[in-house]
């Protein structure tokens, strides 16, 4: 779940890693780190690749020889995942603009982005961007996560923080559950991508602590600057809050959360 990467700065990014990507992100990584190994390419870009939790398994997942380049246009972000690998691991890592890729034209067999789309602000010229550096025949991977009714830790997330500012409710926790398949799916053919598949993986995944996922929400995320611009009310107070409709909604802790994404594959035409 990223967001405008200028506002991913301070401790943001250190709590995104630490208390977001073991619940949130690191399995659904390990999915399309597979699926990107299954198209055997020599040459992958990530794009969105924030603190390196799919770069970290696509590096484990592909062979030594496989060039694998990781972008993000947030450097605070970039620099936690650079430090998740030794020098000798060959992982270049390069500041970057998803919607104007520095790379020339078919520089890449495959690209991968986890949860990265639904932020990206002209979100058409991306999947043109991401054609144009593909070589013919070469594939992105994609995932978004399905809506509030899939994913009841964001809905609720997102309605605790309303309850506290009901005039001006901050919209970050709705923005990543908003981006649909039949507006995806068009915008990938508009590009001229073909072979366009999409298949849903739900999980259910064990959280140890649920006041620190809560935490985890309103502390890595700009969520935090937006609850400090409109005062009147402290960070702690709605991670309480949250972390209680958590347990209302799932039992105590440890409890099993339910989780599900849509991972988009499209091909670029071989000719």
């Amino acid at each position: 779940m990223a967001g405008d990467p200028a506002e991913y700065i301070g401790n943001i990014p250190q709590h995104y890693d630490r208390n977001l990507g073991p619940v949130l992100f690191v399995d659904y990584a390990a999915d399309i780190s597979r699926r990107v190994a299954a198209c055997n390419p020599r040459r992958v870009l990530e794009i969105a690749a924030g603190t390196g939790i799919v770069t970290r398994q696509l590096r484990n997942l592909l062979p030594a020889g496989v060039r694998l380049t990781a972008t993000d246009l947030n450097l605070p972000m970039l620099e936690i995942a650079r430090a998740k690998f030794r020098p000798n691991e060959s992982v270049e890592f390069q500041q970057a603009d998803a919607t104007v890729l520095p790379f020339a034209d078919g520089s890449f067999d495959a690209i991968a982005c986890q949860f990265g789309v639904m932020f990206f602000p002209d979100k058409d010229k991306s999947y043109r961007e991401a054609l144009r550096v593909l070589v013919p025949g070469g594939h992105y991977l994609f995932s978004v996560w399905d809506s509030h009714r899939h994913n009841p830790v964001g809905r609720i997330a997102h309605e605790v923080i309303g309850s506290f500012f009901p005039v001006d409710p901050p919209q970050f926790q709705s923005v990543p559950f908003a981006y649909r398949f039949e507006p995806i799916k068009d915008s990938l053919i508009d590009a001229g991508f073909t072979d366009i598949s999409a298949v849903v993986v739900q999980l259910q995944k064990e959280v140890p602590d649920l006041a620190l996922l809560a935490g985890g929400l309103v502390y890595g995320s700009p969520i935090i600057d937006q609850v400090r611009q409109r005062g009147g009310v402290e960070a702690e107070q709605i991670i309480d809050a949250i972390a209680r409709e958590y347990r209302n909604e799932f039992g105590s802790d440890p409890a099993n959360i339910p989780l599900q994404a849509i991972v988009f594959s499209a091909e670029k035409p071989s000719s």
